[in-house]
């Protein structure tokens, strides 16, 4: 008999700045977990001042442990690429800068198929009118940003970036994927 946690999948999402994202996910049916971090850069234990820099290769992430028999894969990605421009090279909005790049960072390689199967279908249905831009890695060097980043949205929902860029997202996940909202 399989334990749970053997059956539960990890990946990790840069749509732009975290906060965002994290504000997504944390809704998703069958997300388990959301974690707000820095990956895919060249240096141990980051900062977000180092971060913010562009100095450290880091991307802004969410991490995400999903259970595939609620969500899959697919799913997760496809609300992905909803909530973000995957179009715009270091750029979401008024956020540039590498660490603002549309990155997907896989665990394993049934996960890397289905980022690379979606991104070819995308790209050949035209729906985008620019190429996607998505940096599409394995995991690597991920590091928790700082408590204070952790459900930022959820604390606080009235701050002016939280109003401007975050809960249109979420409504826009919400109208998209009504389906995938937790109960």
């Amino acid at each position: 008999m399989s334990n749970l946690s053997d059956t539960l999948q990890t990946i990790a999402l840069g749509g732009g700045c975290f906060w965002c994202t994290e504000a997504v996910y944390v809704q998703v049916r069958g997300v388990l977990d959301v974690e707000s971090g820095y990956s895919n850069g060249h240096v141990q234990h980051p900062c977000y001042e180092d971060v913010c820099t562009g100095s450290t290769g880091h991307n802004e992430v969410v991490k995400l442990v999903y259970d595939p028999a609620q969500i899959s894969t697919r799913e997760v990605l496809e609300i992905f690429f909803v909530i973000h421009d995957p179009t715009t090279l270091n750029r979401q909005g008024n956020d540039s800068g590498t660490q603002y790049r549309s990155g997907i960072y896989y665990a394993n390689a049934d996960q890397q198929v289905v980022v690379q199967e979606l991104i070819a279908e995308m790209a050949s249905s035209g729906i985008y009118s620019r190429p996607i831009v998505t940096e599409v890695l394995p995991l690597a060097n991920y590091w928790p940003a700082e408590d204070y980043h952790q459900d930022f949205f959820a604390r606080n929902p009235q701050q002016g970036y939280c109003m401007a860029v975050a809960a249109p997202k979420v409504a826009k996940f919400r109208k998209t994927f009504a389906r995938l909202q937790k109960g």
